[in-house]
């Protein structure tokens, strides 16, 4: 099993959207490497951290697991939605996404600024500089410290 770490931002998609929800498609990535890394990398049943970004305090929030393989994500088709992309096509789609279902909330949000101050998250994907990817892995230790602050 990998670990992830999945960014959403409350106001567009919450995990309190996810758990009424259940199960949702994780759509809307327009960044190759987060891409890839759904397409190639996500097996179901791998689990993630669902992180609000882009928020007062960005903090880790729960815990979903991957629920599809990878497929083409509709929005790249739909002239209607803010996620279309009028270069992608049905024979060979730009972006894929997988399915994600809630597994449960946190007691408590794991801050940023929490993460941050813990020695032992050094090396963390989330906390170098200059990162802006929406999905990242997770390494196994980071996974097991981040639970334990919950």
């Amino acid at each position: 099993m990998a670990y992830w770490l999945m960014k959403s931002e409350p106001d567009a998609y919450s995990i309190d959207d996810l758990e009424r929800d259940g199960r949702e498609m994780w759509d809307g990535i327009r960044n190759y490497q987060a891409r890839n890394m759904m397409r190639d990398d996500m097996r179901v049943g791998d689990e993630a951290f669902f992180y609000h970004s882009a928020c007062k305090e960005p903090a880790a929030v729960g815990i979903m697991r991957i629920a599809s393989e990878p497929y083409p994500d509709p929005t790249q088709f739909d002239p209607d939605s803010k996620y279309y992309d009028p270069k992608s096509n049905t024979d060979d789609p730009r972006w894929r996404l997988v399915d994600v279902q809630f597994v449960r909330k946190f007691s408590r949000p794991v801050t940023l600024k929490e993460l941050r101050a813990h020695p032992g998250l050094d090396g963390m994907i989330l906390l170098r500089r200059g990162n802006r990817l929406s999905i990242m892995p997770v390494e196994k230790q980071h996974w097991d410290l981040i639970l334990d602050l919950e």
